[in-house]
């Protein structure tokens, strides 16, 4: 069961000190109609990139600087935008930042940021000013390879660069060249309701990845590398 959003949130106000990324305690925009879709999620502090009716529908919680995180990309990153191109997946993706510290320049907190611009202004109706669910995937692709654990990340031109190289229209690119915030969501506020969420998953093993099926609403395995494979067949 997940918990309440007022709960989610003074959880994670408690334990944002934590540090590692495993086993740790401590508007919806129009679409291209013939691209799967790129939306925030009801809440507004997830991303979910493909069709609101896919027979299968994931969260994956993610830290910028977490190598797992990185290897579960590079691993599994085209089999889910292939997944998400035909229409048989949809991730929701929930950021989260705990591994941020002084000495690396709200790395998490910018990536985080950048992915929101990638989504575009909420409500708009501008095709310059949309992306899909296919650019995004390989976008997050493309920032988890660039992570640079424990120092500044990628600047803003580096980002900006890597979202046109995945598609991202160029206007939404230019706003995260700008480093301008995203629209309507506070990224700290974000990243404790996403931990807090995170945390009434698993409060034992807290930790990224985490990826979590909305269907049965039980924590996948990710340590089993058919992992994918077996969630996606069980919508057959």
């Amino acid at each position: 069961m997940r918990i309440p959003r007022a709960a989610v949130v003074i959880a994670a106000a408690v334990l944002m000190g934590a540090v590692g990324c495993t086993n740790q305690i401590t508007g919806t925009a129009t679409q291209d109609p013939t691209q799967p879709p790129l939306a925030r999620s009801d809440d507004g502090y997830g991303i979910v990139a493909g069709y609101p009716d896919a027979p299968v529908q994931i969260e994956l919680y993610t830290e910028p600087q977490c190598s797992h995180c990185e290897e579960l990309q590079s691993s599994y990153g085209n089999d889910i935008e292939r997944y998400i191109n035909l229409g048989q997946l949809a991730v929701t993706y929930r950021p989260v930042t705990f591994l941020d510290t002084p000495s690396t320049d709200h790395h998490s907190a910018r990536v985080a940021n950048a992915m929101f611009l990638a989504v575009g202004a909420p409500e708009s109706t501008d095709e310059a000013d949309m992306s899909s669910g296919p650019e995004f995937q390989r976008f997050v692709e493309d920032l988890w390879a660039h992570q640079e654990p424990g120092g500044p990340g990628p600047s803003d031109e580096a980002m900006a660069r890597m979202a046109q190289e995945s598609g991202i229209p160029d206007d939404v690119a230019g706003k995260i060249r700008d480093g301008d915030s995203a629209d309507d969501v506070d990224i700290d506020e974000m990243a404790a309701y996403n931990y807090g969420a995170l945390i009434g998953i698993d409060p034992i093993t807290t930790g990224t990845p985490t990826v979590y099926d909305l269907s049965t609403q039980e924590k996948v395995d990710v340590h089993d590398d058919d992992w994918l494979d077996n969630l996606m067949g069980s919508s057959v």
